[in-house]
This record gives C-alpha cells, structure tokens and sequence, in this order.
C-alpha cells in the first residue's frame, strides 16, 4: 500500500496492513467463518452501521473487531468498485493514524 509509514505483515495468517508498524488498520479476511472473499478494516464512528445497512450483500459486521465499528468488505461480488475499495482503505489508515502519536522528529 502506498500509505505513509505503512507495513504489511502476517497476523493469523493473513496478510495485515499496520499503521506506523504499530497498529493494524486493514487486514485480509480469506480463512475467516466462510468461503467468502473479504477484508476488514477500521472504520469511523457510524460507518459500518450505515454501509451494512446500505448493502449487506458487500458489507458486513467482521466478528472479533466488528464491536470495536470495524467493517468487513467482501471482495468476491460482482461489479466491484476499486475506487471505493480505494477510499474505504485511505478512510481506515485515517482513522488509525489519527489515534497514534505524532513520529518524534530528531533534531
């Protein structure tokens, strides 16, 4: 990804995207509860409710972090948009990056 200070790692087995290489802020979904194609990621205040309710048929509660307002994104529907799938992930590192401290700059 081409986010700032981003690191992809393996975290339960799927390839995880982390914020400063601190804090996960997208992580793909491919072994999770289902044959589903998907990814979930963070998301701000309100988002998840309003999407899953929009269009449950490519957006749904993730289990494990869905309680936290995470968003879980299935990849394996038709007409898929990869310009939203685009700002849906710039939209979780936002957040993410948002609760972390300011990098130190050294003088």
């Amino acid at each position: 990804m081409g986010f700032p200070e981003t690191v992809e790692k393996l975290s339960h087995g799927e390839p995880t995207w982390f914020a400063r290489g601190r804090k996960t802020f997208v992580m793909y979904a491919d072994h999770h509860h289902d044959d589903r194609l998907a990814f979930w990621c963070a998301a701000p205040p309100g988002a998840q409710e309003a999407r899953v309710a929009e269009d449950p048929e490519r957006f749904f509660r993730p289990p494990y972090v869905g309680h936290r307002g995470w968003l879980g994104v299935y990849l394996d529907v038709p007409g898929l948009d990869w310009t939203e799938i685009e700002d849906i992930v710039a939209e979780a590192h936002e957040v993410i990056s948002a609760t972390l401290p300011k990098p130190r700059r050294r003088a």
